[in-house]
């Protein structure tokens, strides 16, 4: 049975319709305090002072630039339930000069939810299950949310302490401007992930991570591999037919088109999602991956930078994750997740390269390129298999 968190969720009042940004945790709360309780986040998702983060803002609210901005519906979402399940946490300073973000189109200052903290950034994160349990964290990929491990979490969280979190720039996370904190290169993804890794305290853990994020998450590891019990990557971008972007993402990379493409929800999330596997997910889902692009611009920009880097860099990455994992330096036990459904990754050599690795493969047949999102359970059930191979003990 799933420990669920018990996280407070304040309903926004009148008085604060206009007010939309994330708020910061309690400023008087230190690393060191966060890195000494494992047992659970300090931050709370809720606001201070009467001003609390719109899940649904109102359509007047928006953050002055979404093209799309607003509200979509009165009632309860899964947004509001997947929300009241998370904490903030405070990781990785913000490099900048303070100044206000602006968009990149037409320079106007953004409001509240698209600037950065001031000094260190805010990532979304959603705890379960005993934390006298061994440490599970689950990575999202590349453009996604925690969201997405939601049936993963409730798998694991029986006998396993879970984390999912979202990435700066997706989801509930900060979302920075580029040059203004954050200039969303991959260089800054990898010592991102140390910083949260740190503040949250977890100094064994077992590793898991879909897709694009994977060359990120196999850098960070191939310097720390003594925080890491196991590595599980799920439809990661192995082989040398991987390092180019599928259509689908790479239009986001194109100079101003790629700007107003990632401002639709429909083209950000419904597309990169459904195009990539044989998705067919309710509606009541889809919302919530819409949800950042809605209500804030800088979801769309996040996005926009992120392509632009990813369409520069991934081969060289990639390149880097091939050759740690296949080292001899190598000595984290890795298992290689594939749902052969994926129209981004083509399953081409990539139980060849498992081998000459002696990396263990698990094939999943039914499966797209979100793994977690077509066979959550199954994925839950094998991640906990690959976890109990080393005999780790598992308290009630």
């Amino acid at each position: 049975m799933a420990i669920q968190a018990n996280f407070s969720f304040l309903i926004p009042s009148q008085s604060s319709l206009h007010s939309h940004s994330f708020q910061s945790v309690n400023p008087k709360i230190k690393f060191t305090d966060i890195q000494r309780r494992k047992s659970g986040f300090l931050s709370k998702a809720s606001g201070e002072q009467g001003e609390d983060y719109l899940i649904d803002a109102p359509v007047q609210v928006g953050d002055g630039f979404s093209f799309s901005g607003g509200k979509f519906s009165d009632g309860p979402s899964r947004s509001d339930d997947w929300f009241k399940r998370g904490k903030y946490i405070k990781a990785h300073p913000v490099y900048g000069t303070g100044e206000k973000a602006k968009d990149p189109i037409f320079g106007l200052t953004m409001a509240g939810s698209s600037q950065s903290s001031t000094d260190v950034f805010r990532w979304f994160c959603v705890e379960s299950g005993n934390a006298a349990n061994p440490s599970v964290l689950l990575i999202h990929g590349f453009p996604s949310q925690a969201y997405s491990y939601r049936k993963v979490l409730d798998a694991l969280s029986k006998d396993y302490h879970v984390i999912a979190f979202d990435w700066l720039g997706f989801g509930f996370s900060d979302k920075p401007q580029p040059k203004y904190g954050f200039d969303y290169n991959l260089d800054e993804y990898v010592s991102s992930l140390e910083s949260l890794i740190d503040a949250l305290g977890l100094d064994k853990v077992s590793i898991i991570v879909q897709g694009y994020f994977a060359p990120v998450v196999v850098i960070y590891a191939s310097n720390h591999q003594e925080k890491l019990k196991d590595l599980i990557l799920v439809n990661p971008p192995l082989t040398n037919a991987h390092v180019k972007l599928p259509s689908t993402i790479s239009v986001f990379s194109n100079f101003l088109l790629g700007e107003i493409f990632s401002q639709d929800p429909l083209r950000a999330c419904d597309k990169t999602l459904t195009s990539c596997g044989p998705y067919k997910m309710k509606e009541e889902n889809m919302m919530v991956y819409r949800r950042p692009y809605l209500t804030s611009g800088s979801s769309g920009f996040a996005l926009n930078a992120l392509s632009r880097t990813m369409k520069k860099d991934l081969k060289g990455y990639v390149e880097k994750m091939r050759e740690t994992l296949s080292g001899d330096s190598w000595k984290v036990r890795t298992t290689v997740c594939w749902g052969q459904r994926d129209r981004w990754l083509n399953y081409d050599g990539v139980e060849e390269y498992c081998k000459g690795s002696k990396h263990e493969l698990v094939e999943l047949p039914s499966a797209g390129h979100h793994v977690q999102e077509d066979c959550g359970e199954e994925l839950g059930q094998i991640i906990a298999q690959a976890i109990r191979k080393r005999g780790l003990n598992i308290s009630p």
